[in-house]
């Protein structure tokens, strides 16, 4: 009969090896979502290996593309992850379809960007470019708006400028694989991404980037 140490002893191997394939298929389905909607290589060279959880006002969650309107995405969301002690990470939004995707001449167009998180607390890091919700003009269809979440490999000197969340300067034609390739970021850890339209909220989307 088995001893209680030695079915212990099994029970963690299942258990590692149960969470070892839970990880490769979430990895596999990052990697079809991500280059099936051609966010790589528009965006990025290599897909992360987990999905962000990213949630909107009234419960809307960001889910591997689907459609949410400019209205919905209005406010910033709250972004979660399992971090590690004493880590820091860097979090960024950016449209890659600017001004239309057919002809993304301002690509990329980022929409927030924060680093220096402690942990997994966004509210608490350095806020290099303020959130704004998404804005595509009348027209150009979809946009994939983008969340990347990069593991620091310590706490870092940004040299960016800081662009208020009443301005678009800075924002047009920003890279977020140059920036991680400038600040040796890696590939991202995790990542989520949606896609939105035009509706009527985008003029005061366009009025507030104007400073007025």
């Amino acid at each position: 009969m088995f001893s209680i140490k030695t079915f212990k002893n099994v029970l963690c191997i299942f258990l590692v090896i149960a969470i070892a394939s839970v990880n490769a298929l979430e990895d596999d389905e990052v990697q079809k979502v991500f280059k099936g909607n051609e966010v790589v290589p528009d965006v990025i060279p290599t897909s992360p290996k987990q999905f962000l959880k990213v949630t909107y006002e009234n419960g809307l969650t960001v889910d591997k593309g689907a459609e949410l309107t400019p209205t919905q995405v209005k406010s910033e969301p709250k972004v979660d992850w399992v971090a590690e002690e004493n880590t820091y990470y860097t979090l960024i939004m950016t449209d890659p379809d600017a001004p239309s995707r057919t002809n993304p001449k301002s690509r990329e167009f980022h929409h927030w960007l924060v680093a220096n998180i402690p942990g997994n607390a966004v509210s608490q890091g350095e806020v290099i470019t303020a959130y704004v919700g998404s804005g595509p003009p009348e027209g150009t269809g979809l946009h994939r708006y983008v969340f990347l979440l990069y593991k620091q490999p310590s706490k870092l000197e940004f040299d960016e400028p800081r662009v208020s969340n009443r301005s678009r300067n800075n924002r047009p034609n920003f890279s977020a694989k140059k920036f991680a390739e400038k600040y040796n970021l890696g590939t991202p850890i995790a990542g989520n991404f949606y896609q939105a339209q035009w509706d009527e909220y985008v003029p005061t989307v366009h009025k507030q980037l104007s400073g007025n």
